[in-house]
């Protein structure tokens, strides 16, 4: 991009953003990248606790099945007496994981973290389409209240889990005419998926037309190249997920036959429908569904990047083979969708397909992980609590990637299918890696989000009894899926087979409150520090990208000088300068001061 041309959006999008205006414009509907980014950082953050509240009902049930919950139970999950009905328990793990995935995890990585630093780390000073970006988020609010609504509407939330397969998620037990939970679940569904259309459309095109001078593609820090490949996923995928709600709605308010099979209706007020497959709906959402685990996990690859670098004090190691297999991962993901459908009955031929691009998903994914402990290996650590989260999310995604070589093979992905087994590999890879890595983030961030630092000793106390109590809540979960421990069933003890795993449900569980209650210290860190934390200076971190040349926090317009690009983001313990970091910004010793 040419000089002229960055100078020329500095000055256009300078002048848009140059007034501060009212209330409303400024903080509610605000066209500023920041603004939007703290909204949908203080709005997954309160989805956070709606959906830990859920998965602890889930926990309850599980270790003290058909009993009182106490406290929240009754208020909440208002069965008789507190207890969980039989029908409700689906509705919880539905929603739980329907609000971790599409009102949390994706929200806050793409929505927050991408508004808030991309046109910051590139040099511009907004995206290149601020309108778009506020409806992006405002776009989240009808999916919101649908989420929220459904738990009031008549026969409840969705129960069909977060998956909604057919033909239990098609047929509608509402009266006619009126909304069923399932069927506001898939107009959330719908309101998700655009907002995050408007937010890819947003990224592309701000990170290839609005990068500072001197920003090429090779000087990107790690974490905008994460978004960028996120954006180009959802790009593609997304539609196809789209596409498939609106198909089911259709199913279950009009009538059609998509997924249902000839001569069942959704409901009696319904004629009986054409020869429509239950399965395709499972090849339209898995063919979205597993790109979006790499939705969910890339833009955390691309943070613990920046942040591993920056407190090893040492360059990233092999920086575009980092991008290479951020790239392949991506591409490798959209031929793998098969692998959730190994039970589903496939020929064998193309479950082999499926098997070995799988697998092949592990070269890049241990690229990166090997990278990453490069980057460490010989380095000066600083164990700030960004990092501890940031050298945690390593280790977790290393166990989830374990156990996902099992699931790749077919023969034992049969077996382990419906058992707490996936379970574990899904919450050490979406949770325990994601989680961490925002934690890390949040931590790293914040100095420059609101000029003021978070206390480090809370925080690596926050580190430290999260890290115990995830992994004592997880780690179980392994061994109750090799054994056949199932999931999605509210009371597998009624088999004899499985009544002695009970005390370990239980330890879990408890495990699982004290997870949720050190959550308390982080909450209590995070809204102090913003009053009354230590004041940060522009650079607090020493490190180079040009985020931190910014003031803390930036105004409209971001920069309040042209930052120019010399170099890439990394070169710390460079042998030009004599401090252990390079700024972006800074020219070579020999053109200091010829500017």
């Amino acid at each position: 991009m040419s000089t002229v041309t960055a100078d020329t959006h500095a000055h256009e999008h300078a002048d848009e953003h140059a007034h501060a205006g009212g209330f409303l414009s400024t903080y509610v509907f605000s066209l500023d990248h920041k603004i939007i980014g703290l909204q949908f950082l203080f709005s997954t953050l309160l989805w956070f606790v709606v959906g830990g509240l859920l998965a602890l009902a889930v926990r309850w049930q599980l270790a003290y099945p058909w009993s009182d919950m106490p406290i929240f139970g009754k208020l909440l999950f208002a069965a008789e007496g507190g207890q969980i009905a039989p029908e409700f328990y689906t509705v919880l793990f539905t929603m739980h994981a329907t609000v971790m995935i599409f009102l949390v995890i994706i929200p806050i990585l793409a929505g927050a973290f991408g508004n808030y630093l991309i046109p910051l780390m590139i040099g511009a000073d907004d995206m290149a389409f601020p309108t778009l970006n506020m409806l992006s988020y405002w776009f989240m609010w009808p999916a919101f209240l649908a989420f929220g609504a459904s738990f009031f509407v008549e026969g409840g939330a969705a129960g069909a889990g977060w998956t909604s397969y057919p033909p239990l998620s098609v047929l509608n037990s509402a009266s006619p005419g009126s909304l069923n939970g399932q069927t506001l679940w898939l107009i959330g569904l719908l309101c998700v998926g655009v907002s995050s259309m408007m937010g890819s459309v947003n990224y592309l095109t701000t990170i290839i037309q609005m990068r500072a001078p001197g920003m090429t593609m090779f000087r990107l820090p790690m974490t905008i190249w994460a978004m960028f490949i996120t954006a180009v996923l959802q790009a593609f995928a997304l539609p196809v997920l789209t596409a498939a709600g609106v198909m089911q709605i259709a199913d279950r308010e009009l009538g059609t036959g998509f997924f249902l099979p000839e001569g069942v209706a959704a409901n009696n007020a319904l004629p009986a429908a054409g020869g429509g497959h239950p399965i395709l709906w499972q090849h339209l959402f898995w063919f979205y569904s597993h790109p979006a685990v790499y939705i969910m996990i890339l833009p955390a690859m691309g943070m613990v990047s920046d942040i591993i670098a920056c407190f090893s004090r040492k360059p990233l190691f092999g920086y575009k083979p980092m991008v290479y297999s951020i790239s392949g991962i991506a591409g490798l993901g959209f031929i793998v969708w098969g692998h959730h459908m190994f039970v589903s009955g496939m020929n064998p031929m193309l479950g082999m397909t499926f098997m070995v691009t799988t697998m092949f998903i592990a070269l890049p994914s241990a690229i990166k992980t090997f990278n990453w402990l490069g980057t460490v290996w010989g380095g000066r650590i600083q164990f700030t609590t960004a990092m501890l989260f940031a050298l945690s999310f390593v280790s977790m995604f290393i166990i989830g990637g374990l156990s996902g070589i099992f699931m790749a093979a077919t023969p034992v992905d049969i077996f382990i299918h419906d058992t707490y087994f996936i379970v574990a590999h899904f919450h050490y890879v979406l949770f325990a890696g994601t989680a961490m890595a925002v934690w890390g983030a949040i931590y790293f961030w914040f100095p420059k989000m609101f000029g003021r630092m978070m206390n480090e000793f809370w925080g690596k106390v926050h580190f430290f009894f999260t890290f115990v109590f995830l992994n004592c809540t997880f780690y179980p979960m392994h061994i109750l899926g090799i054994v056949g421990f199932p999931r999605r069933l509210a009371d597998p003890y009624h088999y004899e087979t499985f009544r002695h795993l009970l005390p370990l449900n239980q330890f879990m569980t408890w495990c699982a409150i004290g997870m949720v209650a050190t959550q308390i210290i982080f909450a209590i860190n995070f809204f102090s520090s913003m009053f009354f934390g230590k004041k940060a200076g522009r650079n607090p971190w020493h490190a180079n990208s040009l985020e931190w040349m910014a003031p803390s926090p930036p105004g409209h317009g971001n920069f309040d000088f042209q930052p120019i690009v010399y170099r890439g983001p990394y070169e710390y313990a460079s042998p030009e300068v004599e401090t252990d970091y390079y700024p972006q910004t800074q020219p070579p010793p020999e053109k200091q001061g010829d500017d």
